[in-house]
């Protein structure tokens, strides 16, 4: 996804914002930050006192660690329109929980929704009957092969800001709305009204609002960003930044819709682990005490300067997306971006940072390493300038161009 056969695959060493290979070889991670797990930095010595402190006394027991119902706490005291708190591990299966109680709540079956939201059948389903409905959803090309046909139909999607698409997705599922999902926020700013019509939309149908708070929560906030948009839905998932790179994951929701958990079978054994449990408590707890929001966007922001500064000096075309500053990212205006956008990791990783075209802020960026990335973009960006105008792009690259889509080696 990044640099076929130059990126470093493996890690032998994290902290910080640096990353050391098998090699030892030593970067400064200017890239997904662990797919936008590590909000404040790998191996924060809090979190892991936390987690060290908390495998000494026991992971697993037949009896409930304390740490679930402080976090429930917790968290329900930074939502307040939230009761009840159910825990998973991973933000794929929290979204399959979410939908799952919706489904339960209403006793109804389909889901319209928009924005990327996991691996599940509720959500490939979207791909079963013409193969594409899921493009425009951040991934492309995801294959529903194994979800049953059946399925079909049951998930509809809708684009973002887009009032029209909404309507026509909820009149295709009619009276069988359970929910509908999405991401608050995440390449676009919502347009003004839009999130109040979708929650609306929904409760007129009495179906759920969920929102999948997965990528944007604890980036804006210390929580959803739907607390800073000013829409609360009736559950809300969160995982990634939530454990700062250690497994955890809730759903978190009224009492109402809640309640409907315990209508249906949701469980697992790890799901009362402990360390996920304490981590998530010692990286919410900093996250607030440090206000790390502000810092992530502000971080992001720079981030987005010095690709348009580096663009301005050296007169390459690009375009930076909107949304949420600390998942900036920007595109290669060019017929063929792909093997710019190889070059440009090639050139940076020659420069001793992992860098792609996105870019995901993490609480240990110091404006430092900001202030040397910038410095290193200029000087790619100035080699890729060069690399176009003599067309000589594809004879640089000293491996296959990066792909488009989502795909993954085993």
């Amino acid at each position: 996804m990044f640099l076929p056969d130059q990126w470093p695959a493996y890690y032998s060493r994290a902290s910080g914002a640096e990353i050391w290979d098998m090699d030892g070889r030593r970067y400064i991670d200017m890239s997904i930050g662990g797919i936008g797990a590590c909000v404040l930095g790998y191996a924060d010595p809090d979190v892991d006192d936390a987690v060290r402190e908390a495998i000494g006394r026991g992971v697993a027991s037949t009896l409930n660690c304390p740490e679930e119902p402080a976090l429930a706490d917790l968290l329900c005291e930074l939502h307040p329109w939230a009761d009840m708190v159910r825990y998973l591990r991973c933000g794929g299966e929290a979204m399959a929980a979410g939908v799952r109680i919706a489904r339960a709540r209403t006793r109804r079956d389909k889901i319209v929704f928009c924005g990327y939201h996991g691996w599940h059948d509720w959500y490939l389903a979207a791909n079963l009957a013409q193969g594409n409905q899921l493009d425009g959803h951040l991934l492309p090309g995801l294959d529903p092969a194994g979800v049953p046909r059946a399925l079909a139909g049951s998930a509809i999607p809708f684009q973002y800001n887009d009032v029209a698409g909404l309507e026509k997705a909820l009149a295709a599922a009619g009276d069988d709305l359970a929910a509908i999902v999405m991401e608050p926020m995440r390449s676009a700013e919502p347009a003004p009204g839009f999130l109040e019509r979708v929650r609306d939309e929904a409760h007129r149908r009495k179906a759920l609002l969920v929102f999948d708070e997965v990528s944007a929560g604890f980036r804006l906030n210390t929580g959803g960003a739907h607390l800073t948009l000013g829409v609360n839905p009736d559950i809300a998932v969160f995982a990634k930044a939530i454990g700062n790179g250690y497994p955890m994951a809730a759903v978190i929701g009224t009492g109402d819709a809640m309640q409907a958990a315990q209508d249906t079978f949701v469980s697992s054994t790890h799901w009362t682990e402990r360390t996920g449990p304490a981590a998530a408590l010692a990286t919410v707890a900093k996250h607030r005490r440090l206000d790390v929001g502000p810092q992530l966007v502000s971080t992001g922001l720079s981030a987005q300067a010095a690709w348009r500064q580096a663009a301005s000096e050296t007169g390459l075309a690009i375009t930076i997306g909107g949304g949420l500053p600390p998942f900036s990212r920007f595109t290669f205006d060019y017929p063929e971006p792909l093997p710019i956008r190889t070059l440009f990791t090639q050139c940076m990783l020659d420069r001793g940072f992992l860098a792609g075209a996105a870019f995901y802020s993490m609480h240990a960026h110091t404006p430092d390493h900001v202030a040397q990335y910038g410095a290193a973009v200029t000087e790619a960006f100035r080699e890729i300038r060069k690399a176009i105008d003599e067309g000589a792009v594809g004879s640089l690259l000293r491996g296959p161009v990066v792909h488009s889509g989502f795909h993954r080696l085993a």
